[in-house]
């Protein structure tokens, strides 16, 4: 029945964001609350739900909630500084520069928009990847009038590719699961991981043929400043302390990279340290912050309504109770398949659920049955990262929040515009693994 509900609460969640009838910050509050009230009711008729109570609903919901709430936080400075660095006019030059390199080409800044995130997201942090990321590349969609649906799907793909490293955390979970070395699971992927970078580059290219096609070449006047400047607020304009600017962004990401500070530390030092030293108007700085409140507190809420999600998701015990029951249903003739099975399955699991909850708990559970068939649990391990351009696009993963609330667009539209593409990357990775032996299609050993 736990996991009857659990699937429920998650199909009917994805059905009214994607069909546009509740907005996900509504949605993400309101049907948790509803299918634990349902779950709460059917425990007075229903064996197995005798451990759902209803005081302990709100501690479930709170716990949720505090999990992620330092990712609510650092969201929020996050957002708010970069928004404040784009008023100062510190992106402008670079802004100028990158027109001149692609010369108003829409398909020269698609391709630019896979080749960039693709080296920031060696950093392993999806945060970080798209706040570089959208500040880059996001004026020039706005400029040349493209879609930026189109960048966020390349984004995430490619932040989804390069998540495999062994830093970037579902290998380290996998590894660690399953008590073997990061650095097996992950080398021999590299090769897979090459052919879906391939694979990235062919969708860049048809969507950047699509988009030249509907606007041209768009000839652009770069001999002025002026004309391309993506600051709005002629008041905010701080080039004169640009070369400033700069260095305190470049600090920022390298104190990010490097972990010398919790993020949302980080953020609110690097936000309060900006204010001070560009607008000594404390008017003009609650002004700017003012500007910008809106769309951080958009995302910050989401974000938080999150947490009453996947506090009660856990809390009731749905994600154990989908574990167990989606392993269980694997017939016993399948058992040389598991690999793929697991790869394949990988990527609807990851999507229901946190990385955690698959790594920890339905990994392990598929490689002791693997051993049974010849399959060694670093196969294993390698063939459960194979998901993960689909995860992010989870309701559960708080980045994503992050880049369609940079980006500027629904998170219900970036799902369906990217759902398609992110499978198709999954199994292009899938298919080059198998291939090149990184795991089997079928043990003979059992």
């Amino acid at each position: 029945m736990l996991t009857i509900l659990g699937l429920g609460m998650i199909i009917c969640f994805m059905y009214l964001i994607m069909s546009r009838r509740l907005t996900p910050l509504v949605a993400l509050t309101l049907i948790p609350v509803l299918f634990a009230l349902i779950a709460y009711g059917l425990s007075f008729f229903v064996e197995g739900l005798d451990n759902i109570h209803l005081n302990e609903l709100g501690e479930m919901m709170l716990e949720g909630v505090k999990k992620l709430a330092p990712t609510g936080v650092m969201l929020l400075f996050a957002i708010l500084y970069f928004a404040i660095m784009i008023d100062t006019g510190l992106f402008d030059p670079s802004v100028k520069w990158i027109l001149r390199l692609v010369k108003g080409d829409p398909l020269k800044v698609v391709m630019g928009t896979i080749t960039l995130t693709l080296i920031v997201s060696l950093d392993g942090d999806g945060s970080t990847t798209y706040m570089i990321c959208v500040a880059a590349m996001l004026p020039l969609y706005k400029r040349l009038g493209m879609s930026p649906l189109i960048m966020a799907c390349l984004m995430m793909l490619a932040s989804g590719i390069m998540n495999l490293t062994p830093w970037g955390g579902p290998t380290a979970r996998a590894a660690s699961a399953l008590h073997v070395d990061p650095s097996d699971v992950f080398v021999p992927m590299i090769l897979p991981m090459i052919f879906a970078i391939f694979w990235l580059y062919i969708v860049g290219f048809m969507y950047g043929r699509m988009e030249r096609k509907r606007l041209g070449i768009v000839e652009l006047d770069i001999s002025h400043g002026d004309s391309i400047q993506i600051s709005t607020n002629p008041e905010a304009n701080r080039a004169h302390l640009r070369w400033f600017n700069t260095l305190l962004t470049v600090v920022l990401m390298v104190s990010l990279i490097y972990g010398i500070l919790p993020m949302s530390i980080l953020f609110m030092i690097a936000l309060s340290i900006a204010l001070v030293v560009n607008y000594k108007d404390i008017d003009m700085q609650k002004s700017l912050i003012a500007n910008h409140a809106g769309s951080a507190l958009n995302v910050v809420g989401i974000i938080f309504a999150a947490g009453i999600f996947t506090g009660i998701l856990a809390g009731t015990g749905m994600v154990e109770a989908m574990s167990k029951e989606l392993v269980a249903i694997i017939p016993e003739s399948m058992g040389p398949f598991l690999a793929p099975i697991t790869a394949i399955i990988s990527m609807p699991l990851t999507f229901f659920m946190s990385n955690d909850a698959f790594y920890y708990g339905v990994l392990p559970i598929l490689s002791e049955a693997a051993i049974h068939y010849g399959i060694s649990p670093v196969e294993m391990a390698r063939a459960s990262i194979v998901g993960q351009p689909v995860h992010l696009l989870s309701p559960l993963v708080p980045s994503t929040y992050l880049l369609v609330g940079l980006a500027g667009i629904e998170f219900g539209a970036h799902q369906k515009f990217t759902i398609k593409w992110a499978i198709i990357t999954c199994l292009v990775m899938l298919v080059a693994a198998l291939v090149f032996g990184v795991f089997p299609l079928y043990s003979t050993l059992g």
